[in-house]
């Protein structure tokens, strides 16, 4: 499923972090939550990325 999920700012590929359950977006400095199975793909939900991720 991960391959048809793209971030929805940059329209750009996302990568699984499973330790922190949550979809990265590099390319929108983004992480994204997945909570009880379902990814959150709502800007306002997501994490600032810091600049060593």
């Amino acid at each position: 499923m991960l391959e048809i999920l793209v971030c929805p700012l940059t329209k750009g590929p996302l990568r699984y972090d499973a330790v922190h359950s949550e979809l990265i977006s590099a390319g929108a400095r983004l992480a994204y939550p997945i909570r009880n199975g379902i990814p959150i793909m709502i800007p306002e939900e997501a994490r600032p990325l810091d600049e060593t991720v």
